[in-house]
């Protein structure tokens, strides 16, 4: 190869990787920028088209002058100058047709309030916009708005705090690109028709609008930890975006025992992601896991963030499943892991809520614990039907006080022996979300054995913590 083939050889190489370089801002900083100029905007399509030409823009400067210190200020400042010179053309426009208007009795005088672009212009023709972290906290509980069905909000808080694109969505949702698009057009529609307000709910209505925030969080973690789409069995880019949302809306809401939790429990799934998979692409059970391959940063980080709530009593179900993941992670070998400790736990869930799969869990645990026989006197009275009729809701209903054995706790012995059967299913309406459906695929890796007490929580897709 030639000089010029080769500095074209590496000017390619580099173009490529700038590239790469902004498709991993736009996942970082795409939701913060969005966040920020609906603030400022008040309108969701206008900042999200503003924050994609900044970033069109990007693609074409920065190969030739170099990515910038601040990425994500960069993109900030350039989406407020797009959206300045959009606003300005919008006033400019108002003008022209109040005069058509005056002139010839024509054309629509209505449009822009110019006081209103006024404000805009005015407040976007500063040095710069202030990014304020509370904004991403706002937008999650935008996309996550009552009005909207599960689907929707899980699409919007990907699309919107995300970054990804709508044909990433619809393959998450096994739909078509041209479905997803409308839903997501339907669900701004739905924001803006119901007058949705842009800011972060105050404490008396938390119980009502944190849990469909968490719920879509969990989704997305679900869907990257144990993909529906695709010929792999783990979307990584899914599970990392999970968790950085989990961060934010952890750090942001301090108090929120179960962000925390949430978080937690994605930090102590995803240590165990580089042991999960064999050579074939195929799951490898939580006994045969090599656990030197396990994520030890993850493990303190997610242990750190569960520590202060551990021996606060009535938990949620993410601090429950949490503290499932941690019996897990704490046990140095699988012979070695806490089976009563664990038991208790799937008690506290159960309590919570009468759910098959718990149940099931349980009885797997409960026969690591006491043997097969005391497994299978606990699964009595389950039907393959009572498990395949338990779908995803909503949201749950928030429970009365409950038993939670607090940290460390071990059962008494003679409650492992009575074979203790769970209350009978309750039939859940609605249908089975796509995010957590499972499909045999053609191609699609098959698994080394069944699944089974491996710990989702299918009230909501959330790993709790078991054989993978």
């Amino acid at each position: 190869m030639g000089e010029s083939g080769a500095r074209a050889s590496r000017s390619a190489g580099t173009a490529a990787g700038l590239s790469r370089a902004v498709e991993s801002v736009f996942r970082r900083e795409s939701g913060r920028c969005t966040a920020t100029l609906i603030r400022v905007l008040g309108d969701v399509d206008l900042a999200e088209d503003a924050v994609a030409e900044a970033f069109e823009v990007a693609l074409t400067r920065w190969p030739r002058d170099g990515m910038p210190d601040n990425p994500g200020a960069w993109i900030t400042t350039t989406a407020r100058r797009r959206a300045l010179d959009r606003l300005r053309r919008e006033s400019t426009r108002h003008d022209r047709h109040v005069a058509a208007h005056r002139t010839f009795g024509t054309g629509d005088p209505t449009g822009a309030d110019p006081s209103t672009v006024g404000r805009l212009v005015e407040e976007l023709g500063g040095e710069q916009v202030e990014v304020v972290a509370d904004d991403q906290l706002r937008l999650m509980f935008l996309c996550c708005h009552p009005v909207l069905a599960p689907d929707s909000q899980v699409a919007l808080t990907l699309r919107l705090l995300g970054g990804l694109q709508t044909p990433e969505i619809a393959r998450a949702f096994l739909v078509p690109e041209a479905t997803m698009a409308q839903r997501i057009v339907r669900a701004k529609r739905k924001l803006r028709d119901n007058h949705a307000r842009y800011r972060i709910p105050v404490e008396a209505e938390l119980p009502d609008r944190l849990p469909p925030v968490l719920a879509a969080i969990s989704l997305i973690f679900t869907e990257g930890h144990r993909a529906t789409d695709g010929s792999g069995l783990v979307r990584v880019e899914l599970s990392n975006e999970a968790i950085r949302l989990g961060r934010v809306l952890a750090d942001l809401m301090p108090d929120e025992p179960e962000a925390a939790g949430l978080l937690a429990l994605m930090l102590l799934t995803d240590a165990r992601r580089s042991a999960r998979l064999d050579a074939a692409g195929a799951l490898v059970p939580l006994a045969e896991q090599d656990r030197d391959r396990w994520d030890q940063d993850r493990i303190a980080e997610g242990l750190d963030r569960l520590a202060p709530w551990s021996r606060r009593v009535d938990p949620g179900r993410f601090r429950i499943q949490a503290e499932l993941a941690a019996a897990h992670a704490r046990a140095a070998t699988f012979a070695d892991t806490d089976w009563a400790r664990i038991v208790e736990l799937y008690d506290v869930l159960l309590q919570r809520r009468s759910d098959p799969v718990v149940a099931i869990n349980r009885a797997v645990a409960l026969g690591e614990l006491d043997g097969p026989a005391a497994a299978l006197l606990a699964l009595e009275g389950l039907t393959t039907t009572s498990v395949s009729s338990s779908t995803p809701t909503s949201r749950g209903t928030p429970p009365g006080p409950i038993s939670w054995p607090g940290p460390g706790v071990r059962p008494r012995p003679s409650r492992r022996t009575t074979g203790r059967s769970p209350s009978p299913p309750r039939r859940r309406s609605g249908g089975s979300s796509p995010l957590v459906a499972r499909r045999a695929e053609p191609g699609r890796p098959r698994r080394s054995r069944p699944e089974v007490g491996c710990g989702v929580d299918i009230g909501r897709g959330a790993p709790t913590g078991g054989s993978t």
